[in-house]
């Protein structure tokens, strides 16, 4: 049977008069339900048949999985009989992950947006950390996290203004700049590309009309616009087909180009593995084992440090003008080693 909200919300005012420790009596259960209740609901009430059957779900029901340890003490007042126990750290069983799971299946299914493709890896994240809660292991899945990475706590903030839609008022500090600037500004979006977050929205003293992103990391400070500033929406911003033509999250201008590349047989494996763009094809195999690949995108910053990552292993065929940026780079960078060569 299905638990209604009023049911929670009575049990999680149960628990917190029973944990760390405290008792309470039937009716003193009953006030304190009754009185949360009404904070919603001006005329709630809450009876001690109610409570009582509420204990008793607690304390049994497979549906809740709580399996509380509520006992009685002097036939008058109730508490856990493990003073640390609290049901807000009940892990979720294999059952509700196997649901949760299934329910991430029927969402890929109903969505064929690949904007879902990262749900499965926060299941496997989740089961993995409560499999390591349970047995007192160590994680089976460890992912890469910066610890010294700032702008997270800004992250909350960003947030509830892009689902409520209102405007900001952002310090933001450009890395290229001596001092930060002030601007107001809606923000759309959020993404994290290397282990960097960023913002994506419009800059309401700009010209421009086109969609910038801000560094969460370069923020200085952010606060709540004033109250008569709107919001401006960009009813044309579609992020799927936004990010769709380019790596990373500098958008740069005009149209996508067929870049072609070769991969000495070293490296191939990686690029077949991990393609630099969705749109990534392999082309063929020259005699001597390099592959050709060919991707469509808007030339960036971003490409650029990726095709230059894999050093020789990697050289860029077409266009032109892409392999004659990437050149005067690797030019710059021999200039560098040679003059401290010396």
């Amino acid at each position: 049977m299905p638990i209604n909200r009023n049911a929670l919300m009575r049990y999680k005012v149960i628990d917190r008069m029973l944990r760390h420790g405290k008792e309470a009596s039937l009716d003193e259960l009953v006030f304190a339900c009754t009185d949360e209740l009404r904070k919603e609901i001006s005329y709630a009430s809450v009876s001690r048949r109610t409570v009582q059957h509420d204990i008793q779900e607690m304390r049994y029901s497979e549906v809740l999985g709580y399996y509380a340890p509520i006992v009685v003490v002097n036939r008058k007042f109730y508490c856990y009989e493990d003073p640390d126990y609290t049901i807000a750290k009940v892990p979720l069983s294999s059952e509700d992950l196997l649901r949760l799971t299934e329910a991430v299946d029927l969402l890929k299914q109903m969505s064929a947006s690949k904007g879902f493709d990262g749900v499965e890896d926060v299941v496997n994240r989740l089961e993995d950390h409560l499999a390591s809660i349970r047995h007192k292991a160590d994680p089976v899945i460890y992912l890469e996290s910066n610890e010294r990475l700032k702008g997270l706590e800004y992250m909350t903030t960003l947030h509830e203004a892009i689902v409520e839609r209102t405007a900001l008022a952002v310090t933001y500090q450009p890395f290229q700049f001596p001092e930060p600037m002030e601007f107001l500004f809606s923000p759309y979006i959020l993404k994290e590309f290397r282990n960097r977050w960023f913002v994506f929205g419009h800059r309401h003293d700009s010209n421009n009309p086109s969609i910038i992103n801000l560094a969460l990391d370069r923020i200085v400070q952010l606060n709540d616009a004033p109250k008569d500033t709107p919001y401006l929406p960009d009813k044309a911003f579609n992020p799927n087909e936004y990010f769709r033509d380019f790596v990373g999250v500098t958008r740069g201008e005009g149209k996508p180009v067929h870049v072609v590349f070769k991969v000495d047989g070293k490296d191939a494996p990686y690029v077949r593995t991990k393609p630099l763009h969705q749109s990534q094809h392999e082309v063929g195999i020259e005699d001597d084992g390099c592959v050709i690949f060919s991707i469509d995108v808007i030339p960036n910053h971003e490409l650029e440090r990726d095709l230059l990552g894999f050093g020789d292993g990697l050289t860029v065929i077409s266009p032109s003008k892409l392999r004659k940026r990437l050149l005067e780079r690797i030019r710059k960078s021999l200039k560098q080693y040679r003059l401290q060569d010396k």
